[in-house]
């Protein structure tokens, strides 16, 4: 396919997502879906309290209207859809409880898994009908592991696993949205180069220039945040383009920044648990690198620059 493409559909849904941006912002502003901040989190966020949040409806609507537009509107593009949006009501769920409902926690732990398992469900029965090929790549190899029915189980561990990792990384401004960017491009040039999945390609073009787009308003200082209705349907939507080109396995190393902040946190939950002790001055590990005197800014930027290196780190090892 012709990169141009890709290049048309971020550019538009760039433009997309800056022109609803100032509409959509003032909205979640009068709609009084502010922010809360947990006191537990570094005392300079307590400033970013009030912030509009479920601003992820923002690249959400940018992302879809640019990538109906330019797809074929293949099963690949519902399929893609499926995910993001269907993580994104999710998330979108959570949100509402926990803003306007005021009940902090959200959704609760079983509520949250059991809706993201029917998003799960819906998108592997879509894949068995259509014959979709249950073996998995392991990169740097020739290997595939054919897991039959068992990639069921495997698929829903990676929508969680992808899902949590970006929420997780959702803590500072533009950080998330940066390095997701960064992961979707990488996976546009996989499937428009490599993998030959046209729509898979657009969608994930447009899902760089709808971030890109809400960028310029979540960029530090936030104007909006993105929620867990923006956090839970990148990660469904990175999944489900690791799925659609077979890379499953590949995700690792392209989301590596989400894969870390994941395993900081597990990490310091074991540590202190068992021994009683910190790993880190504050997980997710964002926040042990500004307990440590880093600034916001640098934090981000240095996070971005992570996912650039593994995602180069993570082509190499798919062209072997």
């Amino acid at each position: 396919m012709e990169l141009q493409a890709l290049y048309w559909t971020a550019g538009v849904a760039f433009l997309v997502a800056t022109a609803i941006g100032p509409l959509f912002i003032p909205l979640l502003r009068r709609l009084k879906f502010g922010q809360s901040i947990r006191t537990e989190g570094p005392q300079g966020h307590q400033k970013k309290s009030g912030t509009p949040t479920m601003g992820g409806t923002i690249f959400l609507v940018a992302l879809t209207i640019t990538a109906i537009q330019f797809s074929e509107r293949s099963d690949e593009l519902w399929l893609m859809l499926l995910a993001t949006l269907g993580f994104g009501l999710v998330g979108f769920i959570d949100d509402y409880i926990k803003v306007v409902m005021k009940r902090n926690l959200g959704l609760r732990a079983r509520q949250k898994l059991l809706g993201q398992f029917i998003v799960a469900a819906i998108f592997f029965v879509v894949l068995y009908l259509r014959g979709f090929d249950f073996y998995v790549s392991i990169p740097f190899t020739d290997i595939k592991w054919d897991l039959g029915i068992f990639y069921s189980v495997f698929l829903f561990l990676m929508f969680i696993g992808a899902t949590n990792g970006v929420n997780l990384t959702d803590g500072l401004d533009g950080l998330a949205a940066g390095t997701s960017a960064v992961a979707f491009g990488t996976y546009a040039g996989i499937a428009a180069v490599w993998a030959s999945e046209f729509d898979v390609a657009i969608f994930c073009a447009a899902m760089v220039g709808a971030l890109l787009g809400f960028l310029v308003f979540n960029a530090h200082p936030a104007k909006v945040f993105m929620g867990d209705t923006g956090s839970l349907a990148l990660g469904g939507g990175l999944a489900a383009a690791a799925i659609l080109t077979k890379t499953e396995v590949l995700l690792v190393i392209i989301g590596f920044v989400f894969v870390a902040e994941t395993l900081s946190v597990l990490i310091q939950v074991f540590s202190f648990q068992t021994f009683g002790k910190r790993v880190f001055k504050m997980s997710p590990l964002h926040h042990h690198f500004e307990l440590s005197g880093w600034s916001e800014w640098r934090v981000v930027t240095t996070f971005w620059a992570a996912g650039l290196v593994s995602s180069i780190v993570a082509l190499s090892a798919y062209l072997k």
